[in-house]
């Protein structure tokens, strides 16, 4: 049996523990005894039933085995963030699926939110690499340096990184653009596992090796 270790890397989740849960022992059943890391490309929070939950879980998961396991950044992270600061930040946030984070603390407002939970999203990196990868959650801007310093275009980008096949000298693995068709999008240079959980899609786990850049399985969860 191959003993090398593989990557999960789990798509935009926004609230939907269940899904999470569930997808979670399908990468336990997936990997058996093989050594393996998680990987979360960001946005744990809004618009779904539960993120609550889903915080819960990861940062249990992380501060369990933070060597094993890595928690990103997403822009509704940011979005949440940005709301402690001024007013206008807070009704952007509230505006993208915020007031359902809320509802899942059965909070009236951000003061809600437990302080070791804020504390622990304001200290998640926005980039993951190994050998064949970069993780991140939206992507690269193209003609930056490698990887895009930038934590901006790390967690907003859209075009110009989607348009094209851009080589950032390791395979990409990102969310943030939802696949409404509900599968993953697999390109030359990148992966989107996005795929639309909290819009009746999917959650999807990109599996992926150290050796080579595409992914070498998908497994997915879908509600219902």
């Amino acid at each position: 049996m191959d003993s090398r270790p593989l990557t999960y890397a789990v798509g935009d989740i926004h609230g939907c523990a269940a899904l999470l849960d569930a997808l979670l022992v399908r990468i336990a059943d997936h990997a058996g005894d093989r050594p393996h890391r998680l990987v979360f490309l960001g946005d744990y929070i809004d618009r779904g039933p539960d993120s609550a939950g889903v915080l819960r879980t990861l940062s249990r998961l992380n501060w369990a085995e933070p060597g094993r396991v890595t928690c990103l950044m997403g822009n509704h992270e940011r979005m949440l963030l940005d709301a402690l600061q001024t007013r206008s930040a807070a009704a952007h946030w509230m505006s993208n699926g915020g007031e359902a984070t809320l509802d899942s603390f059965g909070a009236r407002d951000l003061s809600g939110i437990p302080r070791d939970t804020l504390d622990w999203i304001e200290a998640l990196p926005t980039l993951h690499g190994d050998g064949a990868h970069w993780y991140v959650h939206a992507g690269f801007q193209p003609g930056a340096a490698v990887p895009d310093p930038d934590d901006h275009n790390r967690l907003w980008i859209r075009d110009p990184f989607l348009t094209g096949d851009h080589d950032f000298g390791r395979h990409v693995v990102h969310g943030h653009t939802p696949q409404r068709t509900g599968r993953p999008e697999a390109r030359r240079f990148r992966t989107n596992l996005d795929t639309a959980a909290v819009y009746g899609g999917a959650l999807t786990a990109g599996v992926f090796s150290e050796a080579q850049g595409p992914a070498l399985d998908f497994l997915q969860v879908r509600a219902g």
